[in-house]
């Protein structure tokens, strides 16, 4: 009996088929907190509490605290080392991101034996007739109608104004943090109820925007430890 060249009987042999496997997905990997935290802070900001707060919550990450000057301000923040800063407004935002925080009064600073301390309160009209000394660090740029302008080159910065004024000659005109920095014994400063507000705010170069940024924001905004981003 011829035996059968078929195939049959014969176990088949099926051609393994790879498994396509989907490609490893790697956890993101987070930025790790830097060992200094840089913070600078225009004259007259009071970052105290937050500055506590970020020590609490942030003990791995040094906080430092580096003055600048209103007046530059935003080439401190993109050419000095800044994490981010306390600043004056208005400045040039491109580039930055800026969260304002608070507003300022202005106050009027005068000579304590100066006839504008007999009220609590001050009008622009109440200053006719007065001198008013403009640092060159003035960050109000305010016209004061009926005012007199000083016959002497405008002092180096507000420190220099206020202490001609406690000498008796003219007023300056400074949001009230700036007042109660260089406070005196000789001067004495009312709040001016129509004058301008100058606004304090938190900025940052917004390419750099990392963990260690957003964690002082959150503090700033007055987050909790356990709160969510949003």
């Amino acid at each position: 009996m011829a035996k059968s060249g078929g195939s049959r009987g014969r176990p088949r042999r099926l051609a393994a088929k790879k498994r396509k496997t989907a490609p490893a997905t790697l956890p993101p990997v987070s930025e790790p907190m830097p060992a200094v935290f840089v913070l600078g802070a225009i004259p007259g900001a009071t970052p105290g509490g937050w500055i506590d707060a970020w020590k609490e919550r942030m003990p791995q990450t040094e906080l430092e605290l580096r003055p600048i000057a209103a007046s530059t301000q935003r080439s401190a923040l993109l050419d000095e080392g800044l994490d981010a800063a306390l600043v004056r407004l208005p400045i040039d935002r491109s580039g930055l991101s800026v969260i304002a925080l608070y507003d300022e009064t202005a106050v009027v600073v005068t000579s304590a034996d100066s006839h504008l301390t007999t009220v609590d309160e001050l009008d622009l009209e109440d200053l006719a007739g007065e001198v008013l000394i403009v640092p060159q660090d003035d960050v109000l740029a305010l016209t004061v109608p009926g005012t007199v302008a000083a016959s002497f080159s405008p002092p180096g910065d507000t420190e220099q104004a206020i202490a001609t004024v406690a000498a008796g000659v003219g007023i300056v005109i400074v949001p009230m943090s700036l007042a109660r920095l260089h406070r005196r014994k000789d001067t004495a400063y009312r709040p001016l109820r129509d004058g301008p507000v100058s606004t304090v705010a938190l900025a940052w170069p917004t390419e750099h925007t990392t963990p260690a940024v957003e964690a002082f924001v959150g503090i700033v905004r007055g987050r909790t430890a356990n709160s969510s981003r949003s």
